[in-house]
């Protein structure tokens, strides 16, 4: 598995991670099995948010968590060795966003009563809320890094300019923005290629001015959720119809290098140089198995390049 810079002082993280979204309605040997697999696999850092599992019967606002840390029942050795992730600002009731202080620390709190842990790894804001206050984000990181419940911050479909925002308060590095990136839902780099192209969709700025290069020019590590999904909960782009040519260089890809077109769809995200991370969202073992074995698969230009392509994106 090989590994990502993450956060300070010469950190490091797998580039593929496992994403607990789906883990409300599994049995708790279902969840070991498919921690242990990713443990196996390289993949120690898991990631959640609070609101998942929110519309399973009898579960609610932090259900999945509340189902990992049972299903594991990590010692403290064990706990030390991972990264658990999780994110807050989402509120199903009446569903709107809240960054407020009060609900970031009050959500930590019930984040760490229900992945049974005393600290939280990294902390992201779900999604950019309208009417953030920074300062009021601002002193809530600053008394969960004091205590000790959370070491480290980031955000989650956030733009440039609202992670500046953030930052004319925020004193701890944001050191995670959690975005939707797959080769078919790819405008965040497709854009990049498209610039100056008159006519050409991808030529439109859609993430407030290039997500990608500002978190490389600040040190942000990028992490590519539904990395398999065609667009916004769409389905998955292999086998689609809607895809042929894709699939077809995807399976030519994976017979070359003896993997599997989810391999080869891991590795498509993990070639940029951005150093990103992969949010998997399977909770399939198997997947996760060979979605991991993407990581060190050494595409070439020319293959990054005709999967773009493949994928619908003009490469002008």
């Amino acid at each position: 598995m090989r590994t990502v810079p993450f956060g300070t002082n010469d950190g490091r993280a797998p580039n593929v991670i496992s994403g607990m979204m789906r883990i409300s309605d599994k049995t708790d040997d279902q969840i070991r099995d498919l921690y242990t697999t990713a443990r196996e696999a390289g993949i120690d850092f898991f990631d959640h948010a609070d609101l998942y599992g929110f519309k399973h019967p009898g579960g609610g606002t932090h259900w999945c968590e509340r189902r990992f840390g049972e299903a594991l029942g990590l010692s403290a050795a064990e706990r030390e060795q991972i990264t658990l992730q999780t994110k807050t600002g989402i509120v199903d009731a009446e569903w709107h966003y809240d960054s407020s202080y009060t609900h970031i620390v009050s959500s930590v709190e019930d984040s760490l009563r229900a992945l049974n842990t005393d600290y939280i790894d990294v902390l992201l804001l779900h999604r950019p809320d309208a009417l953030v206050e920074p300062e009021e984000v601002a002193r809530a990181f600053d008394d969960l890094e004091s205590s000790g419940k959370v070491r480290a911050f980031g955000v989650s479909n956030h733009t440039p300019r609202q992670i500046d925002l953030l930052k004319t308060a925020v004193r701890q590095p944001l050191v995670a923005n959690q975005v939707q990136l797959s080769v078919t839902h790819s405008t965040i780099v497709a854009q990049g290629l498209a610039s100056n192209m008159v006519g050409e969709p991808d030529s439109l700025t859609r993430d407030g001015g290039g997500i990608v290069d500002y978190c490389r020019i600040n040190g942000i590590t990028l992490q590519a959720w539904s990395p398999f999904q065609k667009g916004f909960q769409d389905g998955v782009f292999f086998g689609s119809e809607d895809y042929p040519e894709l699939n077809e260089l995807l399976d030519r890809l994976a017979a070359k290098y003896g993997a599997t077109p989810i391999a080869i769809a891991t590795a498509w995200i993990t070639r940029h140089p951005a150093a990103m991370q992969v949010v998997l969202g399977t909770t399939t073992p198997e997947r996760v198995a060979e979605a991991a074995a993407g990581s060190d698969i050494p595409l070439t230009r020319a293959e990054w390049y005709g999967l773009i392509s493949a994928a619908g994106h003009r490469v002008p």
